[in-house]
């Protein structure tokens, strides 16, 4: 019988997630599928509850609401900072910066750049999103001690070292 996916397990699958309007936004490609150690908050929240308790061989289909995935969208994430904090550098709509909040270090996506204001959004690309998924569950083991202690899974899909 194999093994039921459980905390701690070494988890190996193929998947694929949409959007509302149906747009596949990313998926596994055949010569690399998703390894993770289940349990360990590598996926989103509603994922991770449809995977417990699936084995090697299953397939199914998990719709996942925005707040059990990158949760909802949080308007006191955006603002106008001065132009001044990006230095030299050159800023336009849809780059990326790290920043540092009083929560820690933060991405933050550029949405709008005058001459005295850069306007950012902390909040996740997919945050306020509803998703699906279809995944297939390829494989399920006991984690090995060192990929335990590591955090994350050795080999194929997972981290080579």
């Amino acid at each position: 019988m194999s093994e039921a996916i459980t905390a701690d397990k070494a988890v190996t699958i193929h998947y694929a997630v949409k959007n509302p309007a149906g747009e596949v936004l990313d998926k596994s490609s055949e010569e690399q599928p998703l390894a993770f150690i289940f349990g360990r908050g590598m996926l989103i929240p509603g994922l991770e509850k449809a995977l417990e308790g699936k084995t090697a061989g299953d397939t199914f289909s998990a719709d996942v609401a925005a707040e059990e995935a990158y949760g909802e969208r949080h308007d006191g994430l955006i603002q106008a900072v001065p132009r001044q904090m990006f230095g030299e550098n050159e800023v336009e709509p849809g780059m990326q910066f790290r920043a540092s909040t009083d929560q820690g270090e933060q991405s933050v996506l550029v949405v709008e750049v005058n001459d005295d204001t850069v306007t950012v959004d902390g909040n996740h690309p997919l945050a306020g999103v509803n998703l699906s998924f279809d995944v297939e569950v390829v494989d399920v083991r006991e984690a090995t001690a060192e990929e335990l202690d590591h955090g994350h899974v050795h080999g194929k899909g997972g981290v080579e070292h």
